[in-house]
């Protein structure tokens, strides 16, 4: 009896769409006849190994090709329960096994079909997806009925096993709440049977981790030698974006068509991956330029500054650098956003301005900072203080 062989195919139809992405699919061939299966898995070209068919620089590389191996052996498994039930083994019967799969208890088709078919920004359908990958991990089949209270305490205990933070847990539970009332809503589960009625979120207060500024000068003097060469280019793109306010998703879509010239200026202009809101960085006049000098150093090939190994890479990579910048701190690349935010305020930067540079829609989330802002007045009203003795 013949086997079906499984490879993974990208963009089989030579056309991008609108966000210059094609999809990733699981070619199935069969004495000389082949059909396909979405992997729900879009990239951009440069995001595809052709070669050794791995998903490579992209944020979440890792995950998606976890994924992807999921999707070949879940048809291997297919065809072997095809073979098990004493049935012609052909593609149409796999084709018909697995839409069949999907539609049948299957949770985690259905939570990966629906990320597909949200009305999500590509930021929110990653970290859903990022989620559905986390389940796959902890369980490779999940029907429906699976999901219960018990099931919610051993996927928690799973995600804090792997050392992740209680709001990184909480988000991943989140995800599972929205799918698990969507499944309610489509009645695919009982209302009676939802475990989120006695599950509760955990979550912690999230105080920013914000660089001061003799810390952000330990990490500018740092003079990378020797192996710790290689984190040049991390130490680089960490502080530009302490100079900038940068989201690290919006870093890594940075290219040289952001920047423009205006009457001697030089501006940074993009869009936010994350709320669509277009910011505008005046360079020249942002820390004293600083920006602009990193910028220098990658004058000849500016496009290979911002692509960076996914965040996860990159922020362990920012723990070296704060150990041997005697940082006593724990950082990540949103750390540089933070501190963005904290110097402007603290230096007396106008708040709505602020919320301008970082692209905040509301002023609300800006003043996050108040923290800072306290800072500054205790600072001004000393200086006022110093001003009235020295007129007395």
């Amino acid at each position: 009896m013949d086997k079906i062989t499984y490879r993974l195919v990208y963009n089989r139809r030579k056309i991008l769409n609108m966000r210059g992405q094609a999809l990733v699919q699981v070619e199935a061939y069969l004495k000389g006849s082949k059909k396909y299966f979405s992997t729900n898995v879009y990239l951009r070209p440069n995001q595809w190994n052709y070669h050794r068919q791995l998903v490579v620089r992209h944020p979440n590389a890792d995950a998606l090709n976890h994924l992807l191996d999921e999707m070949l052996m879940k048809l291997e498994r297919t065809e072997i329960d095809l073979w098990k039930k004493g049935r012609a083994v052909s593609l149409d019967a796999l084709k018909e096994a697995v839409c069949t799969n999907a539609q049948d208890g299957d949770f985690l088709a259905f939570f990966g079909q629906e990320v597909q078919n949200a009305s999500l920004k590509p930021s929110t359908k990653k970290n859903h997806q990022s989620t559905l990958c986390m389940l796959r991990q902890f369980k490779h089949h999940l029907s429906f009925s699976d999901i219960t209270y018990e099931f919610l305490l051993s996927f928690e205990a799973f995600l804090t096993s792997h050392h992740y933070h209680i709001n990184t847990v909480a988000k991943h539970m989140k995800h599972l709440k929205r799918y698990v009332n969507i499944a309610i809503n489509k009645e695919l589960m009982e209302v009676q049977s939802n475990p989120f009625r006695k599950y509760a979120i955990k979550t912690v207060d999230n105080k920013c981790s914000f660089l001061t500024p003799d810390e952000v000068a330990a990490l500018e003097q740092l003079s990378l030698k020797g192996k710790y060469q290689k984190l040049q280019k991390t130490l680089d793109a960490f502080l530009f974006c302490c100079y900038v306010g940068m989201r690290y998703s919006d870093f890594v879509s940075i290219r040289d068509k952001n920047f423009y010239v205006l009457k001697g200026d030089t501006w940074l202009s993009y869009q936010s991956v994350k709320t669509g809101i277009r910011v505008r960085v005046p360079l020249n006049h942002t820390f004293g330029g600083k920006p602009l000098k990193l910028l220098e150093k990658y004058r000849e090939n500016l496009s290979a500054f911002f692509p960076l190994k996914n965040n996860s890479n990159i922020n362990k990579e920012l723990t070296r650098l704060a150990a041997l910048a005697h940082i006593d701190k724990s950082i990540s690349f949103h750390t540089a956003r933070h501190t963005n935010a904290s110097l402007l305020i603290y230096k007396g930067v106008n708040i709505t301005t602020v919320q301008k540079l970082l692209g905040h829609k509301n002023v609300k989330t800006t003043q996050i900072y108040t923290h800072v802002m306290d800072m500054t007045i205790i600072r001004d009203l000393e200086r006022c203080k110093m001003n009235i003795e020295a007129t007395i």
